[in-house]
């Protein structure tokens, strides 16, 4: 699975910021959210997929911890969005009669999973996705008024 698909679940991110802190089991990291511990255990899957956790077997406890490395896509996106020169860029774009950028909270991304899911759930079942269909409706638009 893509790493940006896998940060996109808010509770996804959110067991990284746990393990930031160290390893956890399966049931301290179930303990701080309102999802079963099949659920948790799903989640985590979907992150060892992405590169970003692995899983070490202590006995009879899986302890699963963060791998910081599986994160540079990310940290790269986000050092080339931020690598605009803040002051002199919004300058820039004001002279050309240009809206700054939005920045993004943690908010802006949690409608993200969604919406991958629902498109690969389209895709899978031969429905047309939204820009599918956006497309569509643009080009009759355009040949009905040509």
């Amino acid at each position: 699975m893509d790493v940006f698909e896998a940060v996109a679940d808010p509770v996804r991110r959110d067991l990284l910021r746990r393990l930031v802190d160290g390893p956890a089991r399966v049931v301290d990291l179930a303990a701080a959210h309102d999802i079963s511990r099949p659920a948790v255990s799903r989640h985590l899957r979907v992150l060892t997929e992405a590169g970003l956790t692995t899983a070490d077997d202590r006995g009879r406890e899986r302890h699963y911890r963060l791998l910081p490395a599986g994160l540079e896509p990310v940290r790269r996106l986000l050092d080339e969005l931020a690598a605009d020169d803040g002051a002199a860029s919004t300058d820039a774009r004001a002279a050309q009669g240009s809206a700054p950028r939005p920045r993004f909270t943690e908010g802006h991304l949690d409608g993200l999973d969604l919406e991958v899911r629902r498109t690969g759930a389209d895709r899978r079942h031969g429905r047309p996705t939204a820009r599918r269909t956006t497309a569509a409706a643009t080009t009759t638009t355009t040949e009905e008024t040509a």
